[in-house]
């Protein structure tokens, strides 16, 4: 023990926030909330982590469901690869490990969607075994009390955080030391203002000693993000409305959305909306009245979205590009997994 994990620890046994996954007895909690809590806050987490446990309560129960449940239950929480990741790997850990997550930390590193850090996660927290972790909030505080100017997201400044959280590390108590450090980040050691005068950190800090807090964690400067102009076609047949299932791998694969797709150089959003039905179904479409303008921000880029109500002139819709098609009627729009703007079309449309 060092006197940063005394601190940190003490502090914890105190201010450790509760949150149904800690303490769980079955390691499945911990590793489906390590992998729902990648780039996502806890607040928005809970709900979906209980509805999740209460459908797929134990990891056979999740490798006997479908990509489409799965996706379902996952809807609005985002960046879906960690579901789909989590869905393949269940049925890896009931086929090959018997249904139990695997304590051998390089068995753990092989499922999809599981890298070094939830591997420190699931093996402290689960396992109770002496295994350090590092995800955002860990590295800014690890940064700034002990000062690290290396780029924190470079090769080199990763290293250096990744070996202090290490040499810091108390044994027995990984668990409790890694999800004191998530909290200290999560509730005072803020990216922006942090709360110096409450840390149990303040007097070890040396950024707060050189008023560098503020600048610390050094990041890459970010890039510039991309906006996209882009077109959806709201086909109507028959009471029905025609849905795309994207390809499994990619921007949310496996998801069903309206067809259409970007806008090029030079091109109208009609002329862009009966290409795009043109090389993605097959079909030949009149694009009728405007249905709405959706705006949404992924992690790399933005869109803005316009919709359009059309109908078939020419030839039968065929998944030409899409890994399937559905034509549905609006009161079952709801069981189609969708990402936020479709599922904003989709809700106009009820």
């Amino acid at each position: 023990m060092t006197e940063f994990s005394d601190r940190i620890l003490d502090w914890y046994a105190c201010h450790g926030r509760e949150l149904p996954w800690r303490g769980h007895p079955n390691p499945y909690a911990v590793w489906v909330s390590e992998i729902m809590l990648q780039q996502t806050r806890v607040e928005a987490v809970i709900p979906y982590f209980e509805r999740w446990m209460d459908s797929f309560p134990s990891v056979q129960h999740l490798a006997v469901a479908s990509e489409q449940e799965v996706l379902s239950l996952w809807e609005g929480l985002g960046y879906y690869s960690r579901a789909r990741n989590l869905f393949k790997a269940a049925r890896i850990v009931v086929d090959k490990y018997g249904g139990e997550l695997p304590r051998d930390l390089t068995a753990l590193r092989k499922l999809p969607g599981v890298g070094r850090y939830t591997v420190g996660a699931i093996a402290s927290m689960a396992f109770g075994l002496d295994v350090a972790t590092l995800d955002g909030n860990l590295r800014r505080v690890f940064a700034r009390v002990f000062d690290v100017a290396e780029l924190a997201d470079a090769p080199t400044g990763e290293e250096i955080l990744w070996a202090l959280a290490e040499r810091h590390l108390p044994k027995g108590r990984a668990g409790d030391y890694n999800q004191a450090l998530m909290d200290l980040g999560a509730s005072l050691c803020l990216p922006r203002n942090p709360a110096c005068l409450l840390c149990p950190l303040s007097e070890l800090c040396k950024a707060r000693a050189l008023g560098l807090q503020e600048q610390r964690p050094v990041l890459k400067p970010k890039a510039d993000v991309p906006h996209y102009t882009v077109t959806a076609a709201v086909l109507q047949r028959d009471g029905k409305i025609l849905l795309a299932k994207r390809p499994s791998k990619g921007l949310l694969g496996g998801m069903w959305e309206f067809p259409g797709g970007k806008v090029e150089k030079g091109e109208t959003l009609e002329a862009c909306l009966a290409r795009e039905i043109r090389e993605e179904l097959g079909a030949e479409i009149h694009v009728g009245e405007a249905f709405g303008i959706y705006r949404h921000a992924y992690t790399h880029f933005r869109i803005t979205l316009h919709a359009f109500l059309c109908e078939l002139t020419d030839g039968e819709p065929k998944p030409v590009e899409a890994a399937g098609l559905a034509w549905v009627v609006p009161a079952e729009l709801s069981l189609y997994p969708m990402g936020k703007v479709d599922r904003q079309i989709a809700g106009r449309l009820q």
